[in-house]
């Protein structure tokens, strides 16, 4: 990595990582509306991949759909309630944007991709970023914090995936820049090996044991899964994590581009800083429901 770019990645990180934890520290819509925001971003990212093959999405419909599937998370915050709001919006904007296709794309402007693009952009992007809003609010709904727990606790379970997939990929990175030789996939991701992935694999997997340990105090009626089970549930978080970042590769390659965008000086586009998290992000919540149903 040259040297200009690992300036502005440390630069990005240094406004970035405060600028994220505030928004988890208040939660609520001080969270929900940045994250809308980027649902929307990262959704126009997927169209300008889409376009740069030939698709003509709907961009600002599905750019509007994504923002507001995150804020009903905010308005809704509990899946329970959130996911029959979900399926119907997902369900109107299908519909919406198969009518919106007939005058402006016709029966020669490739309607089918452009209906299909616009409602995968919203899927891809949008649905995982509103479980950043239902993981925040998963202490308040079990009472994870104890009587009287303030609601920044949430930023904690937010925090479980943010770990998991950020130490993971950068143990992937760094040692298998330096060990790596056993490539996975050349034609999706040149650079990335076995060896990599299984040291990210063990890298999130320390992080979720960490985060249990200095997590527990603030947390003191989560379930007591014990270290052991924590790890295991950071390296499935890591594990999606990875091939969340294939699939964006992947998308990428057909595109012909190396980042998805440039909103990020060093780091790209949204899609590239979320690639992994649009995995990892409903693994996390699926894994913590489970464990305070079975645990």
């Amino acid at each position: 990595m040259a040297a200009g770019e690992l300036t502005r990645r440390v630069a990005v990180a240094i406004v970035g990582i405060p600028t994220v934890l505030s928004l988890l520290y208040f939660g609520g819509w001080i969270l929900g509306v940045p994250v809308a925001a980027l649902a929307a971003l990262g959704a126009g990212e997927v169209y300008d991949l889409a376009e740069a093959g030939e698709q003509r999405p709907l961009r600002w419909l599905g750019m509007a759909g994504a923002a507001a599937l995150v804020l009903t998370a905010v308005a809704l915050p509990g899946f329970a309630v959130f996911a029959p709001w979900a399926f119907g919006g997902v369900s109107l904007l299908a519909a919406g944007s198969l009518l919106l296709a007939m005058p402006t794309r016709g029966s020669d402007g490739g309607p089918l991709g452009a209906v299909s693009v616009t409602v995968f952009g919203v899927l891809y992007v949008a649905v995982p970023l509103a479980f950043v809003v239902l993981l925040h609010a998963l202490p308040g709904r079990y009472g994870w914090g104890g009587p009287g727990a303030a609601t920044w606790v949430g930023a904690l379970v937010v925090i479980l995936p943010l770990a998991a997939t950020w130490i993971g990929d950068s143990a992937a990175y760094f040692l298998g820049s330096a060990f790596g030789k056993a490539k996975i996939a050349p034609s999706i991701s040149p650079n990335k090996s076995w060896e990599g992935a299984a040291a990210g694999l063990i890298g999130s997997a320390l992080a979720g044991g960490i985060w249990l340990l200095v997590a527990r105090p603030w947390l003191p009626e989560f379930p007591f899964i014990g270290v052991g089970l924590a790890a295991a549930m950071g390296a499935l978080m890591g594990a999606g994590g990875q091939a969340g970042d294939f699939a964006e590769s992947l998308l990428k390659r057909e595109a012909g581009v190396k980042d998805s965008g440039t909103i990020f000086p060093g780091h790209g586009g949204v899609l590239d800083r979320l690639d992994a998290l649009v995995i990892s992000f409903p693994i996390a919540y699926a894994l913590l429901v489970l464990a305070e149903v079975f645990v």
